[in-house]
Protein backbone atom coordinates (compact mmCIF):
# COMPACT_ATOMS: atom_id res chain seq x y z
CA UNK A 1 0.00 0.00 0.00
CA UNK A 2 1.79 3.34 -1.05
CA UNK A 3 2.17 5.68 1.60
CA UNK A 4 0.29 8.91 2.16
CA UNK A 5 2.29 12.09 0.61
CA UNK A 6 0.62 14.35 3.66
CA UNK A 7 0.68 14.29 7.06
CA UNK A 8 -2.07 12.70 8.61
CA UNK A 9 -2.76 16.28 10.38
CA UNK A 10 -3.89 17.64 6.72
CA UNK A 11 -5.22 14.32 5.56
CA UNK A 12 -7.80 14.83 8.74
CA UNK A 13 -8.19 18.42 8.26
CA UNK A 14 -11.13 19.97 7.61
CA UNK A 15 -10.96 23.39 5.90
CA UNK A 16 -12.93 26.35 7.03
CA UNK A 17 -16.05 26.83 4.58
CA UNK A 18 -17.48 30.37 4.81
CA UNK A 19 -20.83 31.72 4.33
CA UNK A 20 -22.97 31.81 1.10
CA UNK A 21 -21.74 35.00 -1.20
CA UNK A 22 -24.69 37.51 -2.53
CA UNK A 23 -23.70 36.23 -6.03
CA UNK A 24 -24.36 32.16 -5.33
CA UNK A 25 -27.36 33.30 -4.05
CA UNK A 26 -28.82 35.50 -6.52
CA UNK A 27 -27.87 33.11 -9.05
CA UNK A 28 -29.51 30.14 -7.00
CA UNK A 29 -33.22 31.85 -5.85
CA UNK A 30 -33.38 35.64 -8.13
CA UNK A 31 -34.72 37.21 -4.42
CA UNK A 32 -35.88 40.39 -4.82
CA UNK A 33 -33.99 41.53 -2.01
CA UNK A 34 -30.66 40.51 -0.45
CA UNK A 35 -29.46 40.71 2.77
CA UNK A 36 -25.88 39.21 4.09
CA UNK A 37 -26.56 38.68 7.61
CA UNK A 38 -23.82 35.85 7.62
CA UNK A 39 -19.91 36.80 8.05
CA UNK A 40 -20.46 39.77 10.81
CA UNK A 41 -19.02 41.84 8.44
CA UNK A 42 -19.79 45.45 9.10
CA UNK A 43 -22.98 46.27 6.98
CA UNK A 44 -22.36 49.96 6.98
CA UNK A 45 -19.15 50.12 4.57
CA UNK A 46 -16.24 51.55 5.53
CA UNK A 47 -14.49 54.98 6.13
CA UNK A 48 -14.78 57.29 2.75
CA UNK A 49 -11.09 58.14 3.32
CA UNK A 50 -10.50 54.49 2.51
CA UNK A 51 -10.77 55.25 -1.25
CA UNK A 52 -8.21 58.51 -0.86
CA UNK A 53 -6.29 56.55 0.89
CA UNK A 54 -6.02 53.08 -1.93
CA UNK A 55 -5.41 55.82 -4.77
CA UNK A 56 -2.19 56.76 -3.00
CA UNK A 57 -1.26 53.65 -2.73
CA UNK A 58 -2.12 52.00 -5.89
CA UNK A 59 0.88 54.62 -7.42
CA UNK A 60 3.45 52.76 -5.71
CA UNK A 61 1.33 49.28 -6.51
CA UNK A 62 4.93 47.95 -8.39
CA UNK A 63 6.71 48.29 -5.34
CA UNK A 64 6.43 45.73 -2.15
CA UNK A 65 5.14 46.80 0.61
CA UNK A 66 6.72 47.90 4.08
CA UNK A 67 7.51 44.76 5.83
CA UNK A 68 6.86 46.19 9.47
CA UNK A 69 3.78 47.91 8.56
CA UNK A 70 5.65 51.02 10.45
CA UNK A 71 2.76 53.75 9.66
CA UNK A 72 0.07 51.87 10.84
CA UNK A 73 1.91 50.16 13.96
CA UNK A 74 3.16 53.64 14.87
CA UNK A 75 -0.68 55.05 14.70
CA UNK A 76 -2.16 51.67 16.99
CA UNK A 77 0.66 52.67 19.29
CA UNK A 78 -0.26 56.37 20.00
CA UNK A 79 -3.37 55.19 20.39
CA UNK A 80 -3.29 52.40 23.41
CA UNK A 81 -0.35 54.29 24.87
CA UNK A 82 2.29 51.67 24.15
CA UNK A 83 5.43 51.49 21.92
CA UNK A 84 5.26 50.13 18.24
CA UNK A 85 7.69 47.46 19.17
CA UNK A 86 4.81 46.06 20.90
CA UNK A 87 3.17 45.35 17.99
CA UNK A 88 2.76 43.33 14.51
CA UNK A 89 0.52 43.42 11.12
CA UNK A 90 -0.79 40.34 9.77
CA UNK A 91 -3.35 39.82 6.94
CA UNK A 92 -6.03 39.40 9.69
CA UNK A 93 -6.58 37.83 12.73
CA UNK A 94 -6.55 34.19 11.43
CA UNK A 95 -3.11 34.74 9.72
CA UNK A 96 -2.02 35.97 13.34
CA UNK A 97 -3.20 32.51 14.87
CA UNK A 98 -1.14 30.57 12.00
CA UNK A 99 1.95 32.72 13.08
CA UNK A 100 1.15 31.80 16.71
CA UNK A 101 1.02 28.10 16.05
CA UNK A 102 4.17 28.56 14.01
CA UNK A 103 5.88 30.32 16.10
CA UNK A 104 5.21 28.56 19.90
CA UNK A 105 4.79 25.56 19.75
CA UNK A 106 6.66 22.13 19.79
CA UNK A 107 6.10 18.56 19.28
CA UNK A 108 3.44 17.18 21.92
CA UNK A 109 2.38 21.02 22.79
CA UNK A 110 -1.71 21.79 23.10
CA UNK A 111 -3.34 24.41 22.78
CA UNK A 112 -6.32 24.74 25.33
CA UNK A 113 -9.91 26.53 24.50
CA UNK A 114 -13.69 25.97 23.98
CA UNK A 115 -15.13 22.96 22.43
CA UNK A 116 -17.68 26.32 20.68
CA UNK A 117 -15.38 29.14 19.14
CA UNK A 118 -13.71 30.62 15.83
CA UNK A 119 -13.00 27.97 13.88
CA UNK A 120 -9.76 29.44 12.44
CA UNK A 121 -8.23 28.82 15.03
CA UNK A 122 -9.27 25.24 14.93
CA UNK A 123 -8.02 25.28 11.47
CA UNK A 124 -4.73 27.16 12.17
CA UNK A 125 -3.58 24.84 15.11
CA UNK A 126 -4.63 21.26 12.84
CA UNK A 127 -2.25 22.48 10.05
CA UNK A 128 0.86 22.89 12.33
CA UNK A 129 0.04 19.53 13.77
CA UNK A 130 -0.95 20.79 17.40
CA UNK A 131 -3.03 19.15 19.80
CA UNK A 132 -6.67 20.95 21.20
CA UNK A 133 -7.91 20.30 23.96
CA UNK A 134 -11.60 21.50 23.42
CA UNK A 135 -13.16 22.11 27.06
CA UNK A 136 -17.47 22.50 26.78
CA UNK A 137 -19.16 25.89 27.40
CA UNK A 138 -20.62 26.69 30.31
CA UNK A 139 -24.35 25.83 30.26
CA UNK A 140 -24.88 29.68 29.49
CA UNK A 141 -22.76 29.70 26.58
CA UNK A 142 -19.51 30.96 28.09
CA UNK A 143 -15.96 30.00 28.36
CA UNK A 144 -15.92 27.99 31.30
CA UNK A 145 -12.20 29.44 32.58
CA UNK A 146 -11.82 27.05 35.44
CA UNK A 147 -12.14 24.29 34.24
CA UNK A 148 -9.63 25.72 31.16
CA UNK A 149 -6.98 25.89 34.11
CA UNK A 150 -7.78 22.63 35.56
CA UNK A 151 -6.90 21.17 32.02
CA UNK A 152 -3.23 22.74 31.94
CA UNK A 153 -0.47 20.21 31.81
CA UNK A 154 3.00 20.04 31.46
CA UNK A 155 2.58 20.29 27.22
CA UNK A 156 -0.12 23.38 27.40
CA UNK A 157 1.30 25.89 25.75
CA UNK A 158 -0.98 28.18 24.90
CA UNK A 159 -4.58 29.07 26.16
CA UNK A 160 -6.86 30.54 23.60
CA UNK A 161 -10.58 32.78 24.46
CA UNK A 162 -12.34 34.74 22.00
CA UNK A 163 -13.62 37.57 24.01
CA UNK A 164 -16.56 37.93 23.35
CA UNK A 165 -16.57 34.69 21.80
CA UNK A 166 -18.01 33.94 18.37
CA UNK A 167 -20.20 32.51 17.70
CA UNK A 168 -22.10 33.19 20.78
CA UNK A 169 -21.67 36.59 21.83
CA UNK A 170 -20.49 35.71 25.23
CA UNK A 171 -17.59 37.34 26.91
CA UNK A 172 -15.39 36.45 29.79
CA UNK A 173 -15.87 39.95 32.87
CA UNK A 174 -13.00 41.76 33.84
CA UNK A 175 -13.20 39.27 37.11
CA UNK A 176 -12.44 36.60 35.70
CA UNK A 177 -9.88 37.72 33.37
CA UNK A 178 -8.26 38.91 36.53
CA UNK A 179 -9.16 35.22 38.28
CA UNK A 180 -6.85 34.12 34.85
CA UNK A 181 -4.21 35.40 35.32
CA UNK A 182 -3.66 34.71 38.58
CA UNK A 183 -3.63 31.20 37.85
CA UNK A 184 -2.20 30.82 34.70
CA UNK A 185 1.40 29.78 34.95
CA UNK A 186 3.45 32.28 33.36
CA UNK A 187 5.05 30.06 30.68
CA UNK A 188 1.45 29.42 29.14
CA UNK A 189 0.80 32.07 26.86
CA UNK A 190 -2.91 33.26 27.16
CA UNK A 191 -4.50 34.30 24.03
CA UNK A 192 -6.85 36.85 23.90
CA UNK A 193 -9.01 37.28 20.40
CA UNK A 194 -10.84 40.48 20.74
CA UNK A 195 -11.77 40.54 16.62
CA UNK A 196 -15.06 42.46 17.85
CA UNK A 197 -13.35 44.86 20.60
CA UNK A 198 -14.45 47.83 18.72
CA UNK A 199 -18.28 46.57 19.86
CA UNK A 200 -17.72 45.45 23.25
CA UNK A 201 -14.89 47.75 24.91
CA UNK A 202 -17.72 49.77 26.15
CA UNK A 203 -18.82 47.44 28.19
CA UNK A 204 -18.68 47.84 32.14
CA UNK A 205 -17.27 44.80 32.99
CA UNK A 206 -15.18 43.84 29.71
CA UNK A 207 -11.56 43.40 30.67
CA UNK A 208 -9.41 46.20 29.73
CA UNK A 209 -6.56 43.79 28.72
CA UNK A 210 -3.72 45.69 27.63
CA UNK A 211 -3.66 47.60 31.45
CA UNK A 212 -2.82 44.54 33.15
CA UNK A 213 0.69 44.46 30.89
CA UNK A 214 1.09 40.63 31.41
CA UNK A 215 4.13 39.54 29.78
CA UNK A 216 2.56 35.98 28.60
CA UNK A 217 -0.84 37.71 27.14
CA UNK A 218 -1.06 38.39 23.48
CA UNK A 219 -4.11 40.30 22.51
CA UNK A 220 -5.27 40.27 18.76
CA UNK A 221 -7.37 42.41 16.51
CA UNK A 222 -8.61 43.20 13.53
CA UNK A 223 -9.83 45.42 11.08
CA UNK A 224 -12.26 43.74 9.52
CA UNK A 225 -15.05 44.05 11.63
CA UNK A 226 -15.19 47.61 13.39
CA UNK A 227 -13.58 49.21 10.46
CA UNK A 228 -15.14 47.66 7.45
CA UNK A 229 -12.22 46.41 6.29
CA UNK A 230 -12.77 42.41 5.49
CA UNK A 231 -11.68 42.36 1.71
CA UNK A 232 -8.46 43.55 2.82
CA UNK A 233 -7.59 41.03 5.33
CA UNK A 234 -5.69 43.10 8.25
CA UNK A 235 -5.42 42.30 11.97
CA UNK A 236 -2.64 42.91 14.69
CA UNK A 237 -1.72 41.52 17.56
CA UNK A 238 -0.13 43.50 20.87
CA UNK A 239 2.23 41.82 23.18
CA UNK A 240 5.53 42.58 25.38
CA UNK A 241 8.53 42.97 22.46
CA UNK A 242 10.15 39.47 23.25
CA UNK A 243 7.22 37.77 21.88
CA UNK A 244 6.98 40.37 19.12
CA UNK A 245 10.43 39.95 17.56
CA UNK A 246 9.51 36.16 17.83
CA UNK A 247 6.56 35.99 15.55
CA UNK A 248 8.01 38.28 13.09
CA UNK A 249 10.47 36.00 12.53
CA UNK A 250 7.77 33.44 11.43
CA UNK A 251 5.45 36.14 9.12
CA UNK A 252 5.57 36.46 5.82
CA UNK A 253 7.63 39.31 4.91
CA UNK A 254 5.41 40.80 2.87
CA UNK A 255 2.03 40.86 4.96
CA UNK A 256 -0.18 43.05 4.55
CA UNK A 257 -0.16 44.11 1.08
CA UNK A 258 0.80 47.71 0.69
CA UNK A 259 -3.31 48.62 -0.34
CA UNK A 260 -4.47 47.14 2.95
CA UNK A 261 -2.28 48.88 5.15
CA UNK A 262 -3.29 52.37 3.75
CA UNK A 263 -6.80 51.54 4.07
CA UNK A 264 -6.24 50.25 7.39
CA UNK A 265 -4.24 53.75 8.35
CA UNK A 266 -7.43 55.97 6.84
CA UNK A 267 -9.93 53.76 8.65
CA UNK A 268 -8.13 53.96 12.00
CA UNK A 269 -8.00 57.70 11.88
CA UNK A 270 -11.66 57.78 11.30
CA UNK A 271 -13.44 57.91 14.72
CA UNK A 272 -16.43 59.50 13.51
CA UNK A 273 -17.21 56.10 11.09
CA UNK A 274 -16.30 53.92 13.85
CA UNK A 275 -19.09 55.55 16.05
CA UNK A 276 -21.43 55.12 13.33
CA UNK A 277 -21.47 51.72 13.33
CA UNK A 278 -20.99 51.41 17.05
CA UNK A 279 -24.75 52.66 16.74
CA UNK A 280 -26.19 50.96 13.92
CA UNK A 281 -25.19 47.79 15.45
CA UNK A 282 -26.36 49.09 19.10
CA UNK A 283 -30.02 50.03 18.24
CA UNK A 284 -30.22 47.30 15.44
CA UNK A 285 -29.69 44.67 18.32
CA UNK A 286 -31.93 46.01 21.12
CA UNK A 287 -34.58 45.84 17.94
CA UNK A 288 -33.84 42.45 16.86
CA UNK A 289 -34.53 41.39 21.14
CA UNK A 290 -37.94 42.86 21.10
CA UNK A 291 -38.70 41.17 17.62
CA UNK A 292 -37.33 38.05 19.29
CA UNK A 293 -39.00 38.50 22.85
CA UNK A 294 -42.51 39.01 20.76
CA UNK A 295 -42.16 36.23 18.96
CA UNK A 296 -40.75 33.91 21.63
CA UNK A 297 -37.05 32.88 20.03
CA UNK A 298 -34.59 31.89 22.30
CA UNK A 299 -31.18 34.01 22.13
CA UNK A 300 -28.20 34.81 23.29
CA UNK A 301 -27.38 38.84 24.29
CA UNK A 302 -24.49 39.68 22.64
CA UNK A 303 -21.77 42.03 23.13
CA UNK A 304 -20.56 42.03 19.28
CA UNK A 305 -22.42 42.54 15.98
CA UNK A 306 -24.20 39.30 15.95
CA UNK A 307 -26.94 37.39 17.78
CA UNK A 308 -26.96 34.00 18.12
CA UNK A 309 -30.40 32.44 17.77
CA UNK A 310 -31.27 29.04 19.38
CA UNK A 311 -33.75 26.41 17.90
CA UNK A 312 -35.03 23.22 19.58
CA UNK A 313 -33.61 20.96 16.69
CA UNK A 314 -30.69 20.67 13.81
CA UNK A 315 -33.77 20.19 12.13
CA UNK A 316 -35.76 23.14 12.23
CA UNK A 317 -32.37 24.95 12.02
CA UNK A 318 -31.62 24.02 8.69
CA UNK A 319 -35.19 24.33 7.31
CA UNK A 320 -35.07 28.09 8.98
CA UNK A 321 -32.30 28.73 7.20
CA UNK A 322 -32.50 27.51 3.95
CA UNK A 323 -36.38 29.14 3.59
CA UNK A 324 -35.15 32.37 4.39
CA UNK A 325 -32.04 31.95 2.03
CA UNK A 326 -35.05 31.55 -0.39
CA UNK A 327 -36.14 34.92 0.62
CA UNK A 328 -32.85 36.62 0.24
CA UNK A 329 -31.62 36.60 3.70
CA UNK A 330 -28.17 34.89 3.98
CA UNK A 331 -27.24 33.70 7.91
CA UNK A 332 -24.92 31.69 9.36
CA UNK A 333 -25.73 28.04 10.42
CA UNK A 334 -23.12 26.95 13.28
CA UNK A 335 -23.02 23.55 12.60
CA UNK A 336 -19.82 23.65 11.79
CA UNK A 337 -18.97 25.68 15.09
CA UNK A 338 -20.35 23.34 17.03
CA UNK A 339 -23.93 24.43 17.88
CA UNK A 340 -26.02 22.56 15.10
CA UNK A 341 -29.72 23.87 16.77
CA UNK A 342 -28.37 27.50 16.53
CA UNK A 343 -28.13 30.45 13.90
CA UNK A 344 -25.96 33.14 13.59
CA UNK A 345 -27.53 36.89 12.69
CA UNK A 346 -25.12 39.44 11.95
CA UNK A 347 -26.67 43.05 12.81
CA UNK A 348 -27.43 45.20 9.91
CA UNK A 349 -28.83 48.08 8.34
CA UNK A 350 -32.19 48.80 9.18
CA UNK A 351 -33.19 48.03 5.49
CA UNK A 352 -31.34 44.77 5.91
CA UNK A 353 -33.03 44.06 9.44
CA UNK A 354 -36.58 45.02 8.13
CA UNK A 355 -35.86 42.62 5.12
CA UNK A 356 -34.88 39.92 8.24
CA UNK A 357 -38.06 40.62 10.51
CA UNK A 358 -40.74 40.40 7.06
CA UNK A 359 -38.63 37.13 5.88
CA UNK A 360 -38.74 35.27 8.87
CA UNK A 361 -42.57 36.30 9.69
CA UNK A 362 -43.20 34.97 6.03
CA UNK A 363 -41.05 31.62 7.49
CA UNK A 364 -43.16 31.23 10.48
CA UNK A 365 -46.48 31.12 8.50
CA UNK A 366 -44.67 28.78 6.47
CA UNK A 367 -43.70 26.54 9.09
Amino acid sequence: MSKSIVPANIEQLKPYVAGKTIAEVVEAYQPEQISKLASNENRLGHSSSVEKAIQEAVKVIHDYPDPLSKKLRKAISESIGLLPENIIVGSGSESLLGILCKTFFQNKQNIITADVTFIGMYVQAQIRGVKIKKIPLTKDYRFDIKAMVNAIDEHTRMLYIANPNNPTGTYITKEEFEWLISKVPEDVLIIMDEAYYEFAHQVNNYPDVLSYKQNNVITLRTFSKGYGLAGFRVGYAIAKKSLIDYMLKTKLAFEPGGLGQAAALAAFQDREFLEQSREVVETGKQELYSFFDEQKVKYIPSISNFVMMIFDSEEEAIFFTQKMLEEGVILRRINAFGLPNCIRVTIGLKKEMEHFRRSFLKVLNQA
